[in-house]
């Protein structure tokens, strides 16, 4: 487990049990900004600790909402989340999860649900940029006519949220940090929790995330010896294919500062090997060169099969694009299983 980085003023706010699936609201603080508020997520019922699993909420252009995109809370699927929803075969992931036997914690991170940023400082930083061009087109107002419908509402933060993400990367870099850094941090922090439930949870944890959600998984991985096992869904690739293409369409979450001189997205994600992970590629993403894809599952392979334990690495491939769909979660949940059982982790 990292050091020094434990939540502060742990809360449990709310508990409830639906559709099989009994939950925990947990807020907790991470020294600044709003509080953090996450699901921690068991099947009903249930009696004494579970396997853990780190689920982690993707990018999606979508940041009014974080945990609800993969996961049902209290009041079941939280509305305006149909085409995020569609991506994940209109299930929620964390709750599949959870029905399985897992004990999933969903927390929310910076910049996204109750941890993004009051839409009267998202305008009052973007309009002392009005007079760029790629941003003027997207300063509206706070203040909506009454009667405003609510999506409608969604769809325009979110569309100002995605121009302030490159705002608030130079704010990070200012204060000698990136976006990957603090969201690194943060789901440390929600490690460090998860780990600390040793009442709900036992033996080692899992993270998995798709898209957005991938790379938190790789960057915690990465960065965090209290993560067992890492799942990451549709994002790997190496870089160099991604130049002409696609590098403008990620966020910075794919482009740690100072990375690429020295190694590639790949080499960050191996640097846990012999560690067990699975790695998803949608073949057709758009997000993605083939060529691209192709190259990271090579050099995974490589550096597991120097550590000597080649089964470590598992690299499943799909036609068609960029998701993580039911038949990809019921292969990953599968694979997790069978990574767990070797490491002591399995119920």
């Amino acid at each position: 487990m990292a050091p020094g980085r434990p939540p502060l003023d742990v809360r449990i706010e709310r508990t409830w049990d639906r559709d099989g699936v009994a939950g925990e609201e947990v807020s907790w603080s991470v020294g600044f900004g709003p509080r953090t508020r996450a699901w921690l997520l068991r099947p009903a019922g249930a009696t004494g600790p579970l396997p853990a699993v780190l689920a982690l909420h993707g990018h999606d252009d979508y940041k009014l909402l974080g945990k609800e995109k993969i996961a049902d809370g209290p009041d079941g699927t939280a509305p305006g989340l149909r085409a995020v929803r569609a991506d994940y075969g209109d299930r929620a992931f964390a709750n599949a999860l959870a029905a399985e036997g897992f004990a999933v914690l969903v927390p929310d991170v910076f910049l996204w649900g109750s941890r993004r940023f009051d839409r009267a400082a998202i305008d009052e930083a973007l309009a002392s940029a009005s007079h760029l061009s790629w941003v003027r087109p997207c300063v509206e107002p706070t203040t909506s006519p009454q009667g405003t419908d609510p999506f409608a509402e969604a769809t325009s933060y979110n569309r100002v949220a995605a121009l302030h993400e490159d705002v608030v990367e130079r704010w990070c870099r200012v204060l000698g940090t990136s976006l990957a850094g603090v969201v690194a941090y943060e789901d440390g922090v929600a490690l460090d929790y998860l780990r600390s439930r040793s009442d709900r949870c036992r033996g080692p944890v899992v993270a998995i995330g798709c898209s957005g959600g991938g790379a938190r998984a790789a960057l915690v991985g990465a960065t965090s010896p209290g993560v067992d096992v890492v799942a990451i869904v549709g994002m790997m690739s190496t870089y160099r294919p991604m130049v002409d293409r696609h590098v403008a369409t990620h966020t910075w979450l794919l482009f740690p500062p100072n990375l690429a001189p020295e190694l590639d997205w790949p080499d960050l994600v191996a640097s846990r090997a012999p560690a067990p992970l699975l790695v998803q590629y949608a073949l057709d993403d758009a997000l993605f060169p083939r060529e691209g894809m192709l190259a990271a599952h090579e050099i995974l392979a490589d550096r597991y099969r120097a550590t000597g334990r080649p089964d470590s690495y598992v690299g499943q491939f799909y036609a068609g694009g960029h998701r993580f769909d039911r038949a990809m979660q019921d292969a990953a949940f599968e694979q997790i299983r069978r990574f767990l059982r070797t490491t002591g982790g399995a119920s």
